[in-house]
């Protein structure tokens, strides 16, 4: 082959040259543009992607306080009975929304009973006082009475009809229904909070509480504030309330009352926050995180928030968007933080904005590039 090649003009032999590396070269050239060519966020993973403007903002520190959602004392209706009986049926279940005047249990009792026995005898009464007084009312025109006689009779129908009165008031406030039963009906409208009766039970007036109603539209939120804290706290104060069970969901509320009692044996002073409860998800009795703003620094800085934050290799970065397929990785440099964002000395030019949601999947897509 070399002598062949040795035996051809030069020019044939240097284009023979130059075609031999060509391939080489060629796929050399694809290489290093496979290897630059930038990740572009697709049009479907952008619908779900969120692209945040960060201002600078002044430095705040907060505080972060434990608590407790509890019923709103104000609106708590805790039922008791005001009679003797044996509980015969039970119509509603912890947890029961219940509208006023919907019957919740109905009672077996002999004070209903004798409430009865003394309508009948009083309405027996009645009636024969009203014979009588009719009676004396014709001996009165004979003359065979004097009149005080006649008068007397017509005071004693008049207390008898008084006492039926009060009688039925007593039942009407009782919902008897029955000689011997009577009915418990909601007092309000809400839900069903605490419940400690059943089918079968001996009630007396001296029983623990039968059912407690609430509406839950509106709940307190009760603070734990501990010595150390005391100065931070004043009434007023906005807040941020975040629960255990939906920790996406943030409550803005103030304090409206600090009980200024120290409970030495909690080692707190309690708070309280009034809020809105609407959807229902303030459930009384969950946990939750009460934030507030502590500090207000005059210093200024880049607020970045903190769903935007990618951690590797022990670094907090950003990822910083400039257009689809303008993507940068970038570290910063934490000055401080809270709860919500996270403030940086890093800067950002005019056109550029953060990725919030889906962040530590786009970081990982470019990280490499």
């Amino acid at each position: 082959m070399m002598k062949n090649i040795k035996s051809l003009p030069l020019g044939l032999i240097t284009l023979i040259a130059c075609c031999t590396g060509c391939g080489s070269s060629q796929q050399q050239q694809i290489d290093v543009q496979d290897s630059t060519k930038a990740f572009c966020i697709s049009d479907q993973l952008k619908k779900s992607t969120e692209i945040i403007t960060v201002k600078k903002s002044p430095i705040v520190e907060q505080l972060t306080l434990s608590g407790k959602i509890e019923y709103n004392e104000n609106d708590l209706v805790t039922f008791r009975s005001l009679l003797l009986g044996v509980v015969d049926r039970v119509d509603f279940e912890l947890g029961d929304q219940v509208k006023k005047g919907q019957v919740l249990a109905t009672i077996k009792s002999t004070e209903i009973q004798s409430l009865f026995q003394q309508k009948n005898a009083q309405q027996n009464q009645i009636n024969l006082l009203a014979k009588l007084l009719v009676t004396k009312k014709d001996l009165l025109k004979d003359g065979m009475i004097s009149e005080p006689e006649m008068l007397q009779v017509e005071h004693e129908l008049e207390s008898a009809k008084i006492e039926l009165k009060r009688i039925n008031q007593s039942l009407q406030l009782y919902h008897a229904v029955g000689e011997g039963t009577f009915q418990i009906l909601a007092p309000k409208n809400g839900y069903i909070i605490q419940k400690d009766i059943s089918q079968g039970q001996i009630i007396t007036q001296e029983s623990d509480p039968l059912f407690s109603i609430s509406n839950l539209k509106e709940v307190w939120v009760m603070l734990n504030v501990y010595a150390s804290n005391l100065r931070f706290i004043k009434t007023g104060d906005q807040v941020k309330v975040r629960t255990i069970a939906y920790p996406d969901q943030v409550y803005t509320g103030k304090i409206d009352k600090i009980y200024n009692v120290f409970d030495a044996n909690e080692h707190v002073m309690k708070a309280r926050v009034v809020l809105e409860n609407q959807n229902l998800n303030l459930m009384p009795g969950l946990s939750a995180d009460i934030i507030i703003d502590k500090v207000k620094s005059e210093e200024t800085a880049l607020a970045i928030p903190n769903k935007s934050l990618v951690f590797s290799n022990n670094e907090n970065f950003m990822v910083v968007y400039k257009g689809d397929c303008q993507l940068e990785a970038k570290k910063l440099d934490v000055i401080s933080s809270n709860e919500e964002v996270t403030y940086v000395s890093n800067k950002l030019a005019e056109n550029e904005k953060v990725i919030g949601s889906n962040a530590l999947l786009i970081f990982e897509q470019i990280k490499g590039l």
